[in-house]
């Protein structure tokens, strides 16, 4: 919906909220702020809770009516319906709501039609986050040395972004995180300048309906009636390299295998559309582009000058270059590289105890909630360990269930850990995935079972001998145990920090 029919919507009419959780907060002021003939807020918190926590109170006072409960979606309508990204859109009430009439939209899908900023969208299954803080530094650098243009930083990384949508001008940009719960009913035109997709894997399969479902989901962000400038796409991904094929926008592909000769482009690429690629030739990220005499080729960054570890964080260095290509200079790059140590809870050295031989060190990647973000954790940490002479680590995994395979965990478990502490819900998968593991071994990977999360934790830690390495990587949701992600990562690092040993 364009601009001005979603504002001629919303004024006057009956909007109404689903979730009154993190971006539905400021939406609920907008949208009173801004005309809303009435708006109602649907919660499924019970009336003490809602009363408890002060939500109930606040949306009073803001002259919102509240239906919460297990029926909050009871007599569902509305003229415009606003969803929280994590309830699916095609519950019966909404589908009855729609069918009479009703406008289905979400806050992010709101500010997407608002703003005149550039829109720097980022999803995918692993490294969102840091790619998508990346991006907001190399363009704030560039930003810096010209004198002009902001950068906001948003969306699923936790900040709504509607509040400053009226002040942003062309000259700023939005950098935001995408899930594929906002994508489900985002897409056409939804006015993206540049979008990457840093992977498909599994992922969300206790949320989305199958595999099919959460994929069409991500590639919402780049198919549409209104195509973004530049796809940014993984080469080595078989799903991104499939929607490579099918959008017309050119595309900047991405690889993190090295020492690929120059002038490389994937197969997937389509030079008459414009395709571009990353990558690393002898230590520097290079952006190649061809010509009709051939290819021209750039250097961007020597991979030396990265500071957090592992293969993973060099591709999304490629990918924030190729988000930023023309919009932010070589010297930006080089600048961020040289001060970014990481987003917290992702390989985060939480602490570093001394001993008389060596010391041990304690990591809290809490955001490995699949399988895959923990393999990813453990080659970095492989990566690591073998050029500081370091023993294989120590590693923390379980949590609750995401409907994901645990074979690859197992596979890398068998790899690159030297003792395994699982916990949580899904503690009986992981060890089915273990056993059933050609490369298990008891003897060679001791595995230890601690139901509860924190005495895991303590165990986990209390292990560790001069010379270890401690790594909570999950794999899973936090869920089980935990408000969420975060809150697993700061009980681990209290732990720690309390360590007397």
């Amino acid at each position: 919906m364009r601009k001005a029919d979603r504002l001629d919507v919303i004024r006057g009419g009956d909007c109404t909220v689903l979730g009154y959780g993190v971006s539905n907060r400021p939406l609920v002021e907008w949208l009173l702020s801004h005309g809303a003939g009435s708006v109602t807020v649907r919660d499924k918190r019970s009336s003490e809770e809602m009363e408890r926590s002060g939500d109930a109170a606040r949306l009073a006072a803001l002259g919102a009516a509240l239906i919460c409960g297990e029926d909050y979606l009871r007599g569902l309508a509305g003229d415009i319906i606003f969803r929280s990204p994590g309830i699916r859109p095609d519950l019966p009430e909404i589908n009855e709501a729609v069918a009479k009439g009703a406008v289905l939209s979400s806050e992010m899908e709101l500010f997407l039609a608002l703003t005149e900023a550039r829109i720097i969208a980022i999803s995918g299954s692993d490294g969102k986050t840091t790619t998508t803080t990346l991006t907001s530094l190399m363009l704030a650098e560039a930003c810096k040395r010209r004198g002009y243009g902001r950068v906001y930083l948003g969306g699923n990384i936790g900040t709504p972004l509607l509040p400053f949508a009226e002040d942003m001008t062309p000259d700023d940009y939005a950098v935001v995180e995408l899930s594929s719960f906002q994508l489900m009913t985002m897409g056409s035109g939804a006015g993206i300048t540049r979008g990457a997709l840093t992977n498909i894997t599994p992922n969300h399969l206790n949320w989305h309906t199958d595999m099919a479902e959460y994929v069409a989901a991500k590639t919402h962000l780049l198919l549409g009636e209104t195509l973004p400038e530049a796809a940014i796409l993984n080469a080595r991904d078989e799903n991104t390299r499939h929607i490579g094929e099918a959008v017309a926008s050119p595309v900047i592909w991405f690889t993190g295998e090295r020492g690929l000769p120059a002038g490389y482009l994937p197969d997937t690429a389509d030079p008459s559309r414009g395709d571009r690629a990353v990558y690393e030739r002898a230590g520097t990220l290079v952006i190649v582009a061809p010509h009709e005499n051939g290819v021209t080729e750039t250097p961007v960054l020597d991979t030396d000058r990265i500071r957090i570890p592992g293969r993973h964080n060099v591709e999304n260095f490629m990918t924030a270059i190729a988000l930023t290509w023309g919009y932010a200079e070589p010297l930006d790059v080089a600048a961020v590289a040289d001060s970014f140590m990481g987003v917290p809870h992702r390989l985060e050295l939480v602490r570093e105890i001394p001993r008389d031989g060596g010391s041990i060190r304690f990591y809290n990647s809490s955001i490995d909630s699949s399988p895959t973000r923990t393999v990813a954790a453990l080659n970095a940490m492989a990566e690591m360990n073998a050029k500081l002479g370091r023993r294989a680590p120590i590693v923390l995994c379980g949590g609750q269930d995401k409907h994901i395979p645990f074979d690859p965990l197992a596979e890398g478990l068998c790899r690159m850990a030297s003792r395994v502490v699982v916990t949580g819900e899904a503690r009986d998968q992981i060890m089915d995935a273990l056993h059933a593991c050609p490369d298990y071994r008891p003897a060679a990977l001791p595995v230890t079972v601690i139901p509860d999360y924190r005495e895991a934790m303590e165990a986990a830690c209390l292990m560790a001998q001069d010379g270890d390495t401690v790594l909570l990587s999950p794999a899973c949701t936090s869920f089980d145990a935990f408000k969420n992600f975060e809150e697993r990562g700061e009980v681990f690092r209290g732990i720690v920090r309390g360590l007397k040993i």
